[in-house]
């Protein structure tokens, strides 16, 4: 069983803390709390020195709902390391200019409750012998660093358990200390339901100029039926809307097109399930002249590199069991796993290369030669998993 252990820490906004870890040595996991009383405090700054005088550690860091900030970061015994990022911690309240509460996000059932909606910070330390020296937070009103804000459904949003992962929750990774990755994406949302929702609403009253939103819809769009409701109708025109309202604050839309889902033909052959929906975010980008992230043509191009049975493993097929609570076989090839949800996430900034310039030169890559059209260096990469709960598969197909 891995060890445990929580900690919590009350403090005011706009206070820079340390929390000293160093007595802790757990044998796989380490999990840090803190609390965040001011309503609006949102974004922290956090640096954590990793390493221990005791023996050599690999740690990998989450925070809040599972989201990647550091993967297997090897420290030599007595040696020391320092990982910094920038984390959202957002409450369903929207306030005004003005700073008073005027709504407040509509947050599904599964939703409450969850590490990405509550008033705390929480990191998850997790590896062989992970060691933490210490946990340094700010809470700050400004960022130093742009913030990237997702709007999706779920094949991105922070999936909250094993073995389940959104290509959102893997971003962080890729932007260090050189960016904030919000990912407010959720299951079971078209662009219609997340404006619905208020989700758009809260994303531009905190919108900053020369922040991002990555909008990336189209799988439960896909099932919208009714006279007008289509790829270059009414979706086209949600996406024009939501352009609209991010670049009225000053935000930079980036539009991505749906990631595929896995389907091959009896030849082998990757097949499009999505229909016309990344055709008409093709065309809206190049109407409005926004950047676009091909996610769509990117995510196939690594399909077909893998081949049909190589694609089984970044996607959901687990026996019955294997999890707890679980009492079907799972066999899912919308939803990733934890190694497919990092993998879109490298195709994703691949796109961001391709497609969105401004956006990747914000970008933290490994040298590690991976493209969709050669995928190897994903061998290497192993995530650890978070402690197993009841599985729940998410909203959407």
């Amino acid at each position: 069983m891995p060890s445990f252990l929580s900690l919590l820490c009350w403090l005011p906004l706009a206070v820079a803390t340390t929390a000293d870890l160093t007595s802790e040595k757990p044998e796989s996991r380490l999990e840090w709390r803190l609390d965040l009383k001011e309503p609006e405090a949102e974004k922290v700054k956090v640096e954590v020195e990793l390493g221990g005088d005791d023996v050599a550690s690999v740690t990998t860091i989450k925070g809040e709902d599972r989201r990647l900030y550091a993967l297997n970061v090897a420290v030599p015994k007595g040696e020391r390391r320092k990982v910094t990022f920038y984390m959202e911690c957002r409450n369903p309240t929207i306030f005004d200019a003005q700073h008073q509460p005027v709504a407040k996000v509509a947050l599904k059932t599964r939703e409450l409750g969850s590490k990405s909606w509550d008033r705390a910070l929480s990191l998850e330390f997790i590896g062989d012998h992970p060691r933490v020296r210490q946990v340094t937070t700010e809470v700050l009103s400004v960022l130093p660093v742009p913030t990237i804000y997702l709007a999706g459904d779920s094949t991105v949003t922070d999936q909250p358990t094993e073995p389940y992962l959104g290509w959102g929750q893997a971003l962080p990774l890729f932007f260090g200390a050189q960016a904030c990755i919000a990912n407010h994406a959720e299951s079971g949302l078209s662009l219609k339901s997340f404006k619905g929702s208020r989700r758009l609403e809260k994303i531009v009253s905190v919108l900053r100029p020369g922040d991002y939103v990555l909008v990336q819809f189209g799988h439960n769009d896909q099932k919208e039926k009714g006279e007008g409701i289509g790829a270059f109708t009414s979706y086209a025109q949600s996406l024009r809307d939501y352009v609209a309202a991010i670049q009225a604050k000053g935000g930079k839309a980036v539009l991505v097109t749906s990631v595929a889902r896995r389907r091959f033909d009896a030849k082998g052959q990757v097949v499009e399930s999505l229909g016309d929906f990344p055709a008409a975010v093709r065309q809206v980008a190049q109407e409005l002249k926004v950047p676009l992230i091909d996610l769509n043509t990117l995510s196939k191009q690594l399909y077909q590199s893998l081949g049909s049975e190589g694609t089984i493993p970044l996607f959901l097929h687990y026996p019955a069991h294997t999890f707890p609570g679980q009492t079907v076989a799972l066999q899912d090839d919308t939803h990733f796993s934890a190694w497919g949800a990092y993998a879109i996430a490298r195709c994703a900034v691949q796109g961001m290369s391709q497609g969105a310039p401004e956006l990747a030169k914000l970008l933290d890559l490994p040298a590690d030669g991976f493209t969709p059209e050669k995928p190897e260096a994903l061998a290497k990469v192993k995530i650890p998993a978070s402690p197993l709960v009841k599985t729940e598969k998410p909203d959407g197909k």
